[in-house]
């Protein structure tokens, strides 16, 4: 790959990235309390989700200092959630966080190819 190709993904990504944190934030902190396992009337579901979407924002941040870091963070998280969500049988990770799957794999990448 050339220079200008990784430099443009990775681009991408930050701003992909700095997007979804940008749109994911208010939701989770509009949860009302976002602390898991705080709230008794919060299923395992959305607990499990409230403990994962901090990994996930986390991950987004951390990918534009530390690429290999953050895209890993993001994408183990996601895999475990969904895992977990097929174990659980309860629909609590949303298929819209896969969205946040383009960054870290973007992250991971770029991370490689340097």
């Amino acid at each position: 790959m050339k220079k200008e190709q990784l430099k443009v993904m990775k681009w991408f990504a930050r701003i992909l990235a700095l997007l979804l944190l940008l749109f994911i934030l208010p939701f989770y902190f509009g949860y009302g309390n976002p602390l898991p396992f705080v709230n008794p009337d919060y299923t395992f579901g959305e607990n499990f989700g409230l403990t994962l979407f901090p990994l996930i924002l986390i991950g987004l941040a951390l990918g534009w200092k530390f690429e290999k870091l953050g895209g890993y963070l993001v994408s183990a998280t996601i895999v475990l959630g969904f895992i977990v969500s097929l174990i659980a049988q309860e629909d609590f990770f949303p298929i819209t966080i896969l969205v946040a799957l383009i960054p870290g794999i973007l992250y991971l990448i770029v991370a490689y190819k340097k």
